[in-house]
């Protein structure tokens, strides 16, 4: 009989043989690298314009406005000056109001036609005083009223006058009530007034008064406020009395 021969193997002999590598077969890959790119990214040269602030652009001020804005300087310096001025004025002279008094009165008649009017003739000396020592005062316009309680009874005017420093003037006023209606109540009271020998009447004044200092001219008013008690017709003489002047 013929032997077989033996089978053969799966793996070529090409596989299974090793060859052994030299040195200078061996290569060594090396990893891409990334070189910049000597051109600018468009994204970051955008985003460097966009970070970069505006130019600054000088634009020219309309003479308009300067001239505005001279004016309001000049008026400052103006008004500053004349504050200054008027205040320094003022703390070296001390303005003080002119006063308002009443001396004497005389409550000649007083008589009912009926419950509810009545008839007075009534007298007052009135006295305006100047206290300043340095500043003349001007009265351009005085009115006065009579008063019962808060009911106006009769009225009187001044002419105008001028006072100068230090100096005191006397007026004499005549005021006639004649038939003046007053409310029930203010009739009963005044009645018991006349009857009890004490009547009591109220004077008011308002004054327009006008001081100059210098090329300074300063105008305003006054009011003045007397509560003044009196004794009955025919003779009925002034009693007490208290008055106040202010602005």
């Amino acid at each position: 009989m013929l032997a077989l021969p033996p089978p053969p193997s799966l793996s070529s002999p090409a596989t299974n043989q090793t060859k052994p590598l030299s040195l200078d077969q061996i290569v060594i890959s090396k990893q891409p690298t990334n070189h910049l790119s000597l051109e600018p990214n468009s994204s970051n040269s955008a985003k460097t314009k966009l970070s970069r602030p505006p130019a600054l652009r000088f634009q020219r001020t309309n003479p308009i406005i300067w001239f505005a804005s001279v004016l309001c300087l000049i008026f400052s310096l103006v008004l500053i000056f004349f504050g200054v001025a008027t205040l320094t004025i003022f703390l070296g002279i001390k303005p003080r109001n002119p006063t308002f008094d009443i001396p004497n009165a005389n409550l000649n008649a007083l008589y009912f036609d009926s419950p509810q009017y009545f008839n007075g003739d009534f007298t007052l000396l009135a006295n305006f005083t100047n206290p300043n020592t340095k500043i003349d005062v001007s009265f351009e316009s005085l009115d006065i009223e009579l008063f019962f309680s808060d009911r106006i009874i009769s009225s009187q005017s001044i002419e105008p006058f001028t006072q100068r420093r230090r100096e005191s003037r006397l007026q004499s006023l005549h005021f006639i009530s004649s038939l003046v209606f007053l409310p029930k109540d203010l009739g009963v009271m005044l009645e018991k007034q006349v009857q009890s020998n004490l009547v009591n009447y109220n004077v008011r004044g308002t004054f327009k008064v006008r001081v100059t200092l210098g090329l300074i001219h300063l105008s305003y008013l006054l009011h003045s406020r007397c509560q003044i008690e009196m004794t009955s017709p025919p003779t009925g003489g002034l009693v007490a009395r208290k008055c106040i002047t202010k602005r």
